[in-house]
Parts: C-alpha cells; structure tokens; sequence
C-alpha cells in the first residue's frame, strides 16, 4: 500500500451528538494520576508529585534532573502527559544519598509541588493504576435524554481502544517521520526520537486492526482465534479451548476485552480468522510493519476496547458546557471517550 498517513477513525456508536471546544483553556482539560503501588517512604529514589499547567512532562523532568544534578535518565515518569492542560504527575529522581536539594525551588506559576516521599525502585513507564480525568466541553448542545443513553451504552459497553491524535502529532507527522526512518531517509541518532517513532508506528498499525473490526461491529466480540486480554490487566490468554457463548458473557460482564497486536517482531498469538486479519494490516503497511520488525521491536497486545470507571456528567443548558468525569488505565486516551459523545474541535494554540 502507498504512503498515506490519513485514517478516518469509524464510531463505535452513532454519529457524536453534537459539537464542541475542548482546551480551551488549560483548566478545561485535568488529569490526576493514581500510582499503581504504595510508596515505602525509604529507598534510593525521591518522588515527587506535582500539579503543572501548560507543562510538557519531558521539559519537567529536565529540570528535574538539572535541579538535582543527575543525568536526565536518573528521572522517571509513567507517561508523557497533556501540555496544554492542569496535570498532576509523579516523577522519581534516583538519589542514593540522603541529601536532597530544595524541591520547592522548581515551583513556579505553572508548576507547583504536591508531595515529596521515597521509595526503592524507579517510576517506570505505564505504572500506575489509572488517569482520573475532568474535561469541560464548550459549545455543546444536545438533548439531556440523548447524552444519557449515550453515556449508559458506554458504561456498558465502553469505547473503541484507539490511538488518538497526540500519539501522531500534528497532522500526524510522525508517521511521515516513522515512513522516512524506515526507508532511510531519515537519520536519528537520539533514542527517545526514534522510539517516539516506533510507537507512533505500531499505534497507526493497531488502529487500522481496530477500525476494521469496528467497521465490521465486532470490535467486541468474541471472533474465532482471538486472544483476549484480562480487565486491568496487561495479561492476556489463547481462546482455543473456550467456548464462544461463555468467552461472550465474560465480554458482557466486562472481565475480557479481546485485543490486538502491537507489531513487532515475534510469532502471532492469535488464529485462524483474526491472525488473517493481523497478517493483512501488516501486508497492507509493510514498510511500518517491516521497520518496526528490523528496529527489533517485540511485539505485544492491546485492548480492543477500554471501559472508563465512574463515568459521571453534568451539562448546564444555560451555558452550553458539558463536563465529564471518568476513570482510564495506563495507556488509553480520554479523547477516545470523548470522540464518542462530541465531535470536538481544538483551538490552534492547544494542538
């Protein structure tokens, strides 16, 4: 297949309900971070948890590791997080010694410090337990009886697992990059860039998978040969020996999600007609699924879908704001919740 790095993502539902601003301004878009794991208060790495606003979590974490004079690879966070956006995150900073610098020196008006403790090990990637997010909708109208069936079928159901917007860049450059670095064009010596890549690659790979299967309505459903993934869980199991109807009731009840491949090299796990299907994605983007294998990449699962927790609105008519509140794991995007309910637009200066 050609280069093309446009993909109309199709809805799990019916068309949104109707239009709106998101980020509009920064309080209009938050996220509060919950640890997957209790802090000890002893340990060789400091971690500190702080509120940032208009604030990109790498420039943070720079200045982190500036402030304490330890290389940048010495701090870790769980995730890159919204810049343009109220976020509170943790970051560990590895100090063996008891001597810590003034942490409240790194606050500023845009960034502000919550809590500081110890613990025994680095912040790693994706640990934590879930992303607590409130988002205000502008220029929202719909009929009050319209968003709360469209909210009950999600907390039934949930939403399509996709990949959005801010995992391509804009106008999703970096699949144009991930294209030129595959073929050689592109030359990356820094290894955070060209793993920004690699994942913006499998994510573009896995979203293709994802919106056949939501094309075709099955996006939920139990298909022969599929591997299904545990709720909250990044475990997952072969359906061989499973029954069709009693895999389907686990889906119902929200236990299973079935999942699809995050390419890379390695031998599918899923079968018959769903490995059929992985296999024609990766013939269909060989140049993305070729890089990612040379790269050495291994392959991985992901969630077909993601049900958010304690999914809640309010929407004053008044003033045509829609707020929603709702619990994400580790890894999966508010605006595939959002997409869902509004389609909305970004002010230029966010994007």
């Amino acid at each position: 297949m050609e280069l093309t790095t446009t993909l109309v993502l199709p809805y799990a539902y019916t068309e949104p309900l109707a239009s709106g601003l998101i980020r509009h301004t920064a309080d209009d878009f938050f996220v509060d971070e919950e640890l997957g794991f209790s802090l000890s208060g002893e340990g060789e790495h400091v971690y500190l948890q702080f509120e940032k606003r208009d604030t990109n979590t790498a420039w943070l974490a720079g200045e982190i590791a500036s402030h304490a004079g330890v290389k940048n690879r010495d701090v870790g966070y769980a995730g890159l997080k919204d810049k343009h956006a109220v976020t509170r995150q943790w970051f560990s900073v590895y100090l063996p010694s008891k001597k810590e610098p003034d942490w409240l020196e790194l606050q500023s008006d845009k960034v502000c410090l919550l809590a500081c403790r110890r613990h025994k090990a680095k912040l790693r990637r994706g640990a934590i337990r879930a992303n607590h997010f409130r988002l205000a909708v502008r220029d929202f109208h719909t009929g009050p009886h319209l968003l709360d069936k469209r909210v009950t079928a999600i907390k039934q159901h949930g939403v399509p697992n996709y990949f959005t917007e801010q995992r391509f860049g804009h106008d999703n450059a970096n699949i144009r990059r991930a294209y030129e670095l595959f073929s050689g064009q592109l030359k990356l010596k820094n290894r955070q860039k060209r793993g920004l890549l690699y994942s913006a690659a499998r994510s573009w790979l896995f979203n293709q998978l994802l919106a056949k299967r939501v094309h075709e309505r099955n996006w939920s459903k139990a298909l022969s040969g599929d591997v299904m993934m545990l709720a909250g869980s990044k475990r997952y199991f072969v359906t061989s020996n499973e029954r069709p109807e009693d895999l389907q009731h686990r889906i119902d009840e929200q236990d299973i999600h079935p999942s699809g491949v995050l390419w890379g090299k390695g031998e599918l796990e899923t079968m018959l007609d769903v490995q059929q299907m992985e296999l024609q994605v990766a013939k269909d983007y060989d140049k993305l699924a070729g890089g990612l294998e040379r790269a050495g990449i291994k392959q991985a699962r992901r969630s077909l879908r993601v049900i958010p927790s304690n999914l809640r609105y309010e929407y004053e008519e008044n003033t045509s704001v829609l707020t929603l509140c709702f619990a994400l794991e580790s890894g999966a995007y508010a605006t595939a919740v959002l997409r869902e309910i509004v389609a909305y637009t970004i002010p230029s200066a966010a994007e």
